[in-house]
């Protein structure tokens, strides 16, 4: 299988949409709609203009995966969104998720980002344990940076130091 990670853009947003919509919601029960994620349908807007990115995994032409760095600010820090793997493609075989983050953060590190963040739910324990793994530690809600943008549903957050 061929896998491809590349910078998509808002070309992509059916499929970016259809795949992360039926894992929040139908997979893990999310409370979360699409009206609580606007940015899924203004990726350039949201991700590529602010000088982040939004990436998409395919295996043989099919978007199996996603990530996305926001850059929130002048500073060095990006949080990351929409770390998504469609569960048949998940797993130690294909390291779709490890390729996604390993995308973003080299693509951090050559944008002279310091920092990353990031917020996730406390049933998505298995992305937790991936994060762990990669030396992301978990923080308290009150020691994120002032402009780090919280979603709504988040009550686990994370942080990376890049340079160390």
């Amino acid at each position: 299988m061929n896998i491809l990670i590349v910078p998509i853009e808002n070309d992509h947003s059916v499929a970016v949409v259809d795949l992360i919509l039926n894992i929040q919601q139908k997979e893990f029960n999310v409370p979360i709609t699409l009206e609580d994620q606007p940015d899924l349908l203004e990726i350039n807007e949201f991700y590529h203009k602010k000088g982040g990115c939004f990436w998409g995994a395919f295996a043989d032409g099919e978007l199996v995966g996603t990530i996305a760095l926001v850059k929130y600010d002048d500073s060095r820090e990006g949080a990351i969104r929409k770390m998504f793997v469609k569960k048949e493609y998940r797993g130690k075989e294909l390291f779709i998720a490890q390729q996604l983050l390993d995308t973003l953060i080299d693509f951090s590190r050559q944008n002279d980002l310091n920092d990353l963040y990031l917020g996730t739910v406390s049933i998505l324990e298995a992305a937790l344990r991936f994060y762990e793994r990669n030396n992301f530690v978990r923080i308290e809600k009150e020691t994120l940076p002032d402009a780090f943008p919280v979603m709504g549903a988040d009550n686990v957050f994370c942080h990376l130091k890049l340079n160390e």
